[in-house]
């Protein structure tokens, strides 16, 4: 064990045993026989960050500490769960790409398939965690819980937020509540759907929010609380089958600003993408500067959603655009990021444009 790694488990732990002790937790609160099986997928990011010292929230690197020092550092998750960890990924999830959501999915089926594992928790960098997630939640073919957790301050700071978060996190997992609600993240001591979560501030430990749905529930007391949950096709019930797949369409956002060009969407044309989502100003406005090329896109047979970069509210079908003339599809709450992944895998199923509106309001 690295000195760095020591640092992490003799430092944060005995803190984080303390909280909970002061929570009214005790070892009898949980039945040795009969504790859940969790195995932990780590990928890297924040939560296995180091930094030059305790202080260090910035200027840190990610991924360094493996997946084994990551539970070490909360021994307290071993009288809630029968743990194990696999180091699927050692990334800052700025560098996810599509080839790692496809075997991190192809993984987390092969698990689930597996009785003796009920639950998986996902430790993630914060950068793509909403996107990884909602991968997921579209991808696993299994009701049986998958949460992801992350970190907005390294291992090594003073009052580092992933031990408790992963605590949580397993805790949820093997909870018999949380099945069926789809992919979640843990974070904070809140619960929030893949589907409507995002990342809202570049530092600050609260940066996850579904800022006007709301979470779907609290971690409190060493057990989750649920609320609501998300109405919308996931997981078990989602029509995404990626197990033979090896790659996934090309799919590409463009951002929409004041004096708009379409220099990067015809790049991307030119590159050869299947589709593009228009990240654009307001109700999915199109500009002038662009509205052109994206029709001329759509004749070439890309497939075209109007999204909106405000990343609230329902962009509406024939609203600031007449999609049914041009053909267009909208993303219907989704953001940009996550109406990319959505494209991504209808178009693994169909081209027709009308289908693919179809999934955006049912997934």
């Amino acid at each position: 064990m690295t000195k760095i790694e020591l640092m992490t488990r003799f430092a944060v732990a005995p803190v984080f045993a303390l909280s909970l002790a002061w929570s009214g937790y005790t070892a009898e609160a949980a039945d040795a026989g009969h504790l859940p099986n969790i195995t932990i997928l780590a990928t890297g990011g924040t939560i296995a960050g180091t930094g030059a010292n305790s202080t260090t929230t910035v200027g840190y690197t990610a991924a360094k500490v493996g997946v084994e020092a990551l539970i070490d550092a909360v021994p307290e998750i071993k009288k809630v769960a029968n743990v194990k960890g696999e180091q699927i990924f050692q990334i800052a999830s700025e560098s996810m790409t599509n080839d790692h959501w496809l075997k991190l999915a192809k993984r987390v089926n092969t698990l689930l398939a597996q009785p003796d594992v009920d639950g998986i928790v996902i430790t993630h960098g914060t950068d793509t965690l909403e996107e990884t997630a909602y991968f997921l939640d579209l991808t696993v073919k299994s009701e049986k819980p998958v949460v992801m957790v992350g970190a907005m301050r390294p291992s090594t700071a003073i009052s580092a937020d992933g031990p408790v978060n992963i605590y949580n996190a397993v805790v949820l997992a093997g909870s018999k509540e949380a099945e069926g609600k789809g992919v979640m993240i843990a974070m904070n001591d809140e619960i929030s759907a893949a589907r409507d979560v995002t990342k809202t501030n570049t530092s600050l430990t609260s940066t996850f929010r579904t800022p006007e749905l709301g979470v779907i529930g609290y971690m409190q007391n060493n057990a989750p609380h649920f609320y609501r949950e998300s109405l919308r096709r996931h997981t078990a019930n989602a029509e995404f089958d990626v197990s033979n797949l090896d790659k996934l369409p090309a799919v590409d956002i463009v951002y929409g600003y004041a004096n708009i060009n379409p220099i990067a969407l015809n790049a991307f044309i030119g590159a050869g993408d299947k589709g593009i989502v228009y990240a654009a100003v307001g109700d999915g406005s199109l500009g002038a500067g662009i509205k052109p090329d994206l029709i001329e896109a759509r004749k070439k047979g890309v497939v075209v959603v109007r999204s909106s970069r405000v990343g609230n509210g329902i962009v509406a079908r024939n609203g600031e655009a007449n999609d049914d003339e041009l053909d267009f599809v909208v993303s219907d709450t989704l953001n940009p990021q996550k109406a990319r992944i959505l494209l991504m895998l209808a178009l693994t199923k169909t081209d027709d444009t009308k289908a693919i509106q179809t999934m955006y309001y049912e997934y």
